[in-house]
């Protein structure tokens, strides 16, 4: 974990920490080669430039967001704004489900549409790969 998402995540609540630092652990497990950075005050990891996943703290929990993740086409998952993002939720820990989100990894890795373009084409998203 980088220094500026350990301090993110200590700035959290104790339970949300717990969550923060739980999620920040299995995102680095299933994706190492990621860049992991603060992006817009998250944290935030990016494969080749192009972010695929992050987590921020919302008023009532934190939430997991895969850039490309409708794309996963996976339950648990719901779709988030007008691109293609998808979101998960979490109170607590136990909440997290860490085999699944592993295997949504996987998924981040195989299925990107290309945010780090996105103003150049003026707002049109491609597949990658």
């Amino acid at each position: 974990m980088t220094p500026d998402i350990h301090d993110y995540n200590a700035r959290q609540s104790q339970v949300d920490r717990g969550v923060c630092d739980l999620l920040a652990e299995q995102i680095h497990r299933g994706l190492p080669e990621a860049e992991a950075k603060i992006w817009h005050a998250h944290p935030v990891w990016f494969l080749d430039g192009n972010p695929v996943v992050g987590y921020s703290k919302l008023k009532d929990s934190v939430r997991l967001l895969f850039w490309s993740g409708q794309g996963f086409d996976e339950p648990g998952l719901r779709a988030e704004g007008k691109f293609k993002a998808a979101e998960a939720r979490y109170t607590t820990t136990g909440d997290v489900d860490v085999a699944l989100l592993q295997h949504w990894l996987g998924k981040a890795r195989d299925i990107q549409w290309d945010y780090k373009n996105l103003v150049k084409r003026k707002g049109r998203l491609e597949r990658l790969k």
